[in-house]
């Protein structure tokens, strides 16, 4: 079942595989992969910015008032960090999915 807020499916497209996999699409999936993988090193870097940043806030002792932001902005890394993960295993899942689909119709075609 998928993850919906209000009607709408969040990172939910399904890819039906219907023709086998030729080069252009190997390369390709291998493309998507590797652009996974950056985009969760994004997500990380990214997080980890924003928890150094939370951090500092903590730090500062002339704006007390502030602290409440630090930890927001903790909190927010965090979260920030577990929704990368997130996308990066549900990605890699599709992939991996799509491509054994795509050689299971290879197969088929061959007997």
């Amino acid at each position: 079942m998928p993850f919906t807020i209000k009607g709408f499916r969040l990172f939910n497209q399904i890819f039906q595989t219907r023709e086998k996999i030729i080069l252009r699409d190997y390369l390709a999936l291998e493309r998507t992969r590797l652009a996974n993988e950056r985009t969760l090193l994004s997500y990380s870097r990214t997080s980890l910015y924003m928890l150094l940043g939370g951090i500092a806030f903590l730090q500062l002792s002339d704006f007390f008032r502030l602290r409440w932001l630090g930890y927001l902005v903790i909190v927010l890394s965090v979260i920030l960090i577990l929704v990368g993960i997130y996308r990066y295993f549900q990605i890699r899942s599709r992939l991996r999915r799509y491509y054994r689909n795509s050689m299971g119709m290879e197969e088929k075609e061959k007997e």
